[in-house]
């Protein structure tokens, strides 16, 4: 037989007949109706916590409060927090990430190259193969500079001075071990100074070593040059040299190289996730932070703070990593740090 067409609602029908009814409508109704809404539900986005191992000012906590500003900007992670723990060149933080925060896919922490020199030099028990490495994400050359009043004009005047009396020069930066600990060690080996003759005093955040620098409480500073562009740029402080091969496009100041000083030194930062997560945990991980990094918004960060764009991710940057750590071990060892 032909089928039949359902006739109106207000017709009476046979049970024989294809009908349609007020029932059968409501309830095909209610289910498309719950079909709709459930594929309209919203993704969640994971609401991060980022560990900066060291205090407010320096260039971890920069790191961090930048990812913090994009991943909410780009509605990556709408709740994202930043979290200071200093201490030892960020070994305290490292370990306090990688003991309470097994498991938990929302937790991340920013290290780098200064907690890979930190971890050989504090002999830490905990290190960067106990937490998920994630990606590096930027690079940083070294500045070193003096207060404006100080009568060193030169990077060669510096070098002088250290020739004469090395322990009467004295140096701020980060955390003992870390990549600005290195890089006077390899300025004083390079100058024919021994490196263990070196004053260095490591602060544990970018702040508290600017403010020495700027109390000239010590001779000079080093670190990355975003964390003294703003009082170079005021003139309170004066940039001597920087690290890198060739001139930085935005600091008016020779590279040691130019200056004699045949060092070239780059910092670098990552970001990790906790131990424990799953294969799918970390690569999600992963995809938020690449969907962080090709963002404009970091991009115009990199651009602001004159970081340079190394974003490397996967299983290149644990081999990375590993290569890192091995040379670092060398260079420690070469300027007396580790034995």
């Amino acid at each position: 037989m032909p089928e039949r067409s359902p006739r109106p609602l207000n017709e009476k029908c046979t049970a024989a007949e294809q009908c349609l009814t007020e029932e059968f409508i409501l309830k095909h109704f209610i289910l498309a109706t719950i079909l709709a809404g459930a594929m309209a539900l919203p993704t969640f986005a994971a609401d991060y916590t980022i560990m900066a191992p060291a205090n407010p000012g320096g260039g971890w906590d920069q790191t961090a409060r930048s990812m913090q500003t994009v991943l909410q900007q780009e509605g990556i992670s709408p709740a994202a927090q930043v979290q200071n723990v200093p201490g030892a060149g960020g070994t305290i933080g490292l370990a306090q990430f990688a003991n309470q925060s097994k498991g938990n896919a929302n937790a991340l922490i920013v290290g780098g190259y200064v907690m890979v020199g930190a971890i050989l030099t504090n002999k830490s028990p905990v290190s960067l193969t106990d937490v998920t490495p994630i990606a590096r994400l930027t690079g940083e050359y070294e500045a070193i500079v003096v207060p404006a009043a100080s009568p060193i004009q030169t990077m060669g005047d510096l070098v002088e001075a250290l020739k004469k009396d090395p322990g009467s020069v004295s140096w701020a930066g980060g955390s003992a071990g870390g990549t600005d600990h290195i890089a006077v060690g390899l300025i004083a080996k390079a100058a024919g100074v021994d490196p263990t003759k070196i004053n260095y005093i490591a602060f544990s955040g970018g702040g508290e070593a600017l403010a020495a620098i700027l109390g000239s409480q010590v001779t000079a500073g080093i670190s990355g040059y975003g964390e003294f562009e703003a009082q170079v740029k005021a003139g309170t402080l004066r940039l001597l040299a920087v690290s890198s091969a060739e001139r930085l496009a935005n600091a008016d100041a020779p590279t040691l190289k130019e200056s004699g000083i045949d060092v070239v030194v780059e910092n670098w930062r990552m970001v990790a996730a906790a131990p424990g997560l799953t294969p799918e945990q970390t690569a999600a991980v992963s995809a938020d932070i690449e969907k962080m990094v090709k963002s404009a918004s970091w991009q115009e960060i990199l651009k602001t703070k004159g970081w340079q764009d190394t974003y490397l991710a996967g299983d290149a940057f644990k081999a990375q990593l590993e290569k890192d750590v091995t040379a670092t071990e060398a260079v420690l060892k070469d300027i007396g740090l580790v034995k």
